[in-house]
């Protein structure tokens, strides 16, 4: 499935036009990389072959504004695994909007979206207020829409899998996130 996800990425981003961006898996780390060298192309790297951390690695580029999209790794901090509590708290902050958009593109393709809190070691789940906030902030791009990045993206998943509209409100439930 990662492999349709690339497709339609790129078919949406990397034709003339399109931003000049592709999504490409088989990483042991996500990354972004900015246009330099040979290839000409930005490149949004996601790990090994999963669809989640294809849609997730999407969702940030479509949240990462143009400034953002010039550094390597859109220029954002990033606590490996083993966060603490305060660290956590403002992990949670920072992914509200990629995974509301990953939900949706989650949707889009017909996949279960898991919230992450990415911080097993440290035994940290999601917070219920962490869920809720991305809950909340799907409903408002479903009433208010998303940037044109994440739309033209959302629809072109749910065309190629044969999906409705994933912007109706009534896909998407709290207590679905568990």
């Amino acid at each position: 499935m990662a492999d349709q996800i690339v497709t339609v990425f790129d078919r949406c981003f990397a034709a003339p036009g399109g931003l000049n961006t592709r999504l490409a898996g088989g990483f042991d780390e996500p990354y972004y990389r900015p246009a330099g060298g040979q290839s000409g192309f930005h490149q949004v790297e996601f790990t090994r072959d999963y669809p989640a951390s294809a849609l997730h690695e999407a969702a940030h580029w479509c949240v990462a504004g143009a400034e953002r999209r010039q550094q390597p790794d859109y220029g954002y901090w990033y606590a490996p695994d083993g966060r603490s509590a305060e660290q956590q708290a403002e992990f949670e902050r920072v992914e509200v909007k990629p995974q509301a958009l990953e939900w949706i593109f989650s949707v889009a393709c017909g996949m279960r979206f898991r919230v992450s809190a990415d911080n097993l070691d440290a035994g940290l789940g999601p917070s219920d207020r962490f869920k809720r906030n991305i809950w909340l902030q799907v409903l408002r791009y479903c009433e208010q829409g998303a940037n044109e990045r994440a739309s033209r993206f959302a629809r072109a998943l749910a065309v190629h899998f044969g999906r409705g509209d994933p912007f109706r409100i009534d896909c998407y439930h709290l207590e679905d996130l568990g």
